[in-house]
């Protein structure tokens, strides 16, 4: 079925609408001071108001940005734009860095970890006290971890002849979902692939996690390290921990994935039912639901609906389905200066078509598990020589394994290259680093802490001074910056109309939102 599928998108005419796809970008990364210090000073003014500017906003920290591109049809476009937004940033920042680290920087307490604040509105205490679950419910410190996201979605006159070449009776719409829900599926079953490739924090600052762990060892005084990890960030350490590790959203279809998520969010937890709700006069979480809302799903990709602000996003995708997927499995790369790069995207963008393509049978209760177990594997070890990993309830070579899908991954990438953009350079570097683990991110980080003697804090913060000069050299177009100064403006003005448009109680505003 998959030869028949890549002969189909090799044809001329398919392969032309399939380059056409839509890409976009969010990364997270820390403000810290010249020290390396986490940022006690709040959001930049410079930098706009973070509830309403489009592209420069924060995540769960103060000091934490977040970087938003708009859907670009190039990769060269998404990455550009991005590194406009760091120019224009490292520019209004004063003294103070991005941190390069996937792993956070020094944090002496949980409690220095300044929760975002939006302001007054009602829309903005409902981010904050969101947050301010997350921080009840899993610690601060992980809400401190940085990681990029990748949106991906297929052109929509790619999905009429694709339909036909299925012969599905299905309406465009649900086709459109169907096929997304099976790429989704198989991005599951294959993200052990980009653990291995891109991972890139193998190393952490001992304040991250007190005492010894069974995954880490002492690198220095100051440095934990996983020997062969390749993302602690995806590990248990990290976003893998227990927290959310009972919560099986089903992605077999969107109703299933609707349903499940949905359960979580409308049920109470009696473990987050201890926490509170209104305790002392201050919000502690939205409610007691297993997620407070759907956002607080990590899981490595989710299904996204068409952007509608008078809808929740299980709303949304009820009434008009799937129109992109967000893939959440990347580490920042550290020694890129905007923390990720073109080959990246483009090997990323080639594996996501070959998880369309693929056949994509339900994922069962037991597949489910070996899935969990074979990221955690990778994650903690996955650069071990000679590494295993479960597969149909037995055991195979991950190098073995991975050149067996790098193989069709290849002939994607060579239909993708119609103008030589790299495409299939990029599948050759993966392809290398699979035979040479030296040649990973992790490998190369852990080299490079050894050959200096340099603790994690000392060698991302070199990392950061040199990609903040390099930055700061950079020059914005007038347009470009025409647009960033007005688009800061306009931030302001929004935030200000909303915060004058409030008249309901935040009390009575949660009820509406909820019931909505």
């Amino acid at each position: 079925m998959l030869d028949l599928r890549l002969s189909w998108l090799s044809d001329l005419c398919n392969a032309q609408l399939v380059q056409q796809g839509l890409r976009g970008l969010e990364k997270e990364s820390l403000r810290i001071d010249p020290k390396g210090q986490l940022s006690l000073k709040p959001h930049p003014k410079l930098l706009g108001s973070a509830l309403t500017h489009p592209y420069l906003t924060t995540d769960y920290s103060e000091a934490m940005l977040e970087f938003v591109t708009p859907p670009y049809s190039t990769n060269w476009e998404a990455v550009q734009f991005l590194c406009d937004l760091h120019t224009f940033v490292i520019r209004n920042m004063g003294d103070e860095l991005l941190w390069s680290q996937s792993m956070p920087c020094n944090i002496p307490t949980e409690i220095e970890i300044p929760v975002a604040n939006y302001g007054r509105s009602n829309e903005g205490r409902l981010k904050t006290v969101y947050r301010n679950g997350l921080g009840y419910r899993y610690g601060r410190k992980m809400q401190a971890i940085s990681g990029i996201h990748f949106n991906y979605s297929l052109p929509l006159q790619f999905w009429e002849p694709y339909k036909e070449s299925l012969q599905s009776s299905k309406s465009i719409q649900d086709f459109i979902s169907t096929q997304y829900m099976g790429l989704i599926r198989n991005y599951r079953r294959h993200a052990w692939l980009l653990i291995y490739l891109f991972g890139a924090s193998p190393a952490l600052c001992k304040s991250f996690l007190e005492g010894s762990n069974m995954i880490l060892q002492e690198l220095e005084p100051q440095t934990w390290y996983g020997p062969y990890s390749t993302s602690l960030r995806m590990s248990r350490i990290g976003y893998r921990n227990q927290s959310q590790a009972a919560l099986r959203i089903s992605a077999n279809s969107l109703e299933e994935y609707i349903s499940g998520l949905g359960e979580a969010v409308s049920n109470s937890s009696p473990q987050f039912e201890k926490i509170g709700v209104h305790v002392d006069n201050q919000y502690r979480q939205l409610n007691t639901n297993t997620l407070q809302i759907e956002n607080e799903y990590y899981g490595s990709i989710r299904p996204k609906p068409p952007a509608d602000s008078t809808k929740r996003p299980l709303q949304a995708l009820a009434k008009s389905g799937v129109e992109y997927v967000e893939v959440r499995t990347l580490d920042l790369s550290m020694l890129d200066p905007v923390g990720v790069n073109q080959t990246q995207l483009r090997f990323l963008e080639a594996l996501l078509i070959y998880c369309l393509l693929l056949e994509s049978p339900p994922i069962t209760v037991e597949e489910q598990k070996e899935i969990d177990a074979r990221d955690l594997l990778v994650a903690e070890e996955g650069r071990r020589k000679g590494l295993k990993l479960p597969r149909n309830g037995a055991s195979v070579l991950l190098e073995s394994w991975a050149l067996e899908i790098l193989s069709p991954i290849r002939i994607i990438a060579a239909i993708l290259d119609s103008c030589d953009e790299g495409y299939v350079s990029a599948v050759d570097s993966q392809i290398a680093a699979v035979k040479e683990s030296d040649l990973t991110p992790s490998a190369r980080i852990l080299a490079n802490l050894r050959e200096t003697g340099m603790s994690f804090i000392d060698f991302s913060l070199k990392c950061s001074e040199s990609n903040s000069q390099y930055l700061s050299e950079l020059a914005l177009s007038s347009e470009k910056q025409s647009l960033l100064d007005e688009l800061v403006q306009n931030s302001f003005s929004e935030q200000k109309i909303l915060e004058s448009e409030t008249k309901l109680s935040f009390g009575d505003y949660l009820q509406d939102f909820f019931r909505r």
